[in-house]
């Protein structure tokens, strides 16, 4: 089952995190716009209410959330309700497909990846970003898990992990960049991203479609 409850209750309490927290929020879009095609249609999936989708200029997103396809439509997105394991669109209809802390939250990690491939283009790309579980703030998240509003239910994966997943579903992974680096309440500025991971408590990874899947 989705899990959509704290979402569908508390929109203005996560809508007011990005506020209080705009400095990693900031970093975070610039991280994944340096990874990010500048051409192609594009799906976000895990849209939640637009807040990547739209600066990012990606017009098509899903969610399972009522209250944040809602919100997310707007801010000009064409939503359609749904989860990651089954996506409402037909194969290869993507040149590129998002996901930002969207992973923790599927029921089937390796089932949502195989639906990325699947309704990617040949050579598509795929650009998931996510909290590392072994980094400072995801090792934060986990030890404040069972009090979180938002995180309760999630689940965290390393970047080890994650690579790991995306090759076993047809993804190979072409570049990665972190940032965040600190605890979140340190972030008062924008921060720069820099290459690989271990180190930034968010990760890119842009990875792409293998054709001979």
């Amino acid at each position: 089952m989705p899990k959509t409850e704290p979402f569908d209750k508390h929109l203005d309490l996560y809508e007011e995190w990005f506020v209080v927290n705009r400095y990693v929020y900031e970093s975070e879009l610039k991280a994944i716009r340096h990874l990010l095609p500048q051409q192609g249609e594009g799906l976000e999936i895990g849209v939640g209410s637009g807040l990547f989708a739209q600066p990012l200029g990606i017009k098509t997103g899903i969610d399972p959330s009522f209250v944040m396809i809602t919100k997310a439509r707007e801010r000009g997105i064409n939503m359609k309700e749904g989860v990651a394991e089954n996506i409402p669109f037909p194969d290869n209809s993507f040149d590129y497909a998002l996901m930002v802390t969207t992973i923790c939250f599927v029921d089937n990690v390796d089932r949502s990846l195989k639906e990325v491939v699947r309704i990617l283009k040949d050579n598509g790309v795929f650009i998931l970003a996510f909290v590392d579980k072994n980094s400072p703030v995801g090792k934060e998240y986990l030890r404040m898990k069972e009090k979180s509003l938002f995180y309760k239910e999630a689940t965290f994966f390393s970047t080890q992990e994650m690579m790991t997943a995306l090759k076993k579903a047809g993804l190979q992974p072409e570049d990665t960049v972190q940032t965040i680096f600190g605890s979140l309440d340190q972030v008062k500025t924008v921060q720069d991203f820099v290459p690989g991971y271990g180190e930034g408590s968010f990760v890119v990874i842009r990875s792409k479609k293998n054709i001979n899947e």
